[in-house]
């Protein structure tokens, strides 16, 4: 485990970075991460998908599968990658505040 700082806040985080307290979690926290990460600034799709992400989490305790998530907001998985460069789960997962998914490299 480990610390990081984003805009004067400090937040812990595992090997990868993503939050261990997902909990934590808020807008700012994802817009923070959304900046550090590359992925800039987030628009209504990436909120789209980070709510998605987030809803499915708290509901079932896992991330959700890549086809749900496009299938529950209607953005194409080719456009899921443009939006989030380091992947739908590295990437919007991090964001949305999850602990690292299973399978995620």
């Amino acid at each position: 485990m480990g610390t990081i700082v984003l805009d004067g806040k400090e937040f812990e985080v595992d090997g990868d970075g993503f939050l261990t307290s997902p909990e934590i979690w808020n807008e700012e926290t994802a817009s923070l991460v959304a900046k550090e990460d590359g992925t800039g600034e987030l628009n209504e799709k990436h909120w789209a998908v980070i709510n998605c992400i987030r809803e499915y989490w708290l509901e079932k305790d896992m991330a959700p599968m890549v086809r749900i998530i496009c299938k529950t907001t209607g953005i194409r998985l080719k456009e899921l990658y443009e939006l989030f460069p380091m992947g739908p789960a590295k990437g919007a997962c991090k964001i949305a505040g999850l602990p690292k998914p299973d399978g995620c490299v």
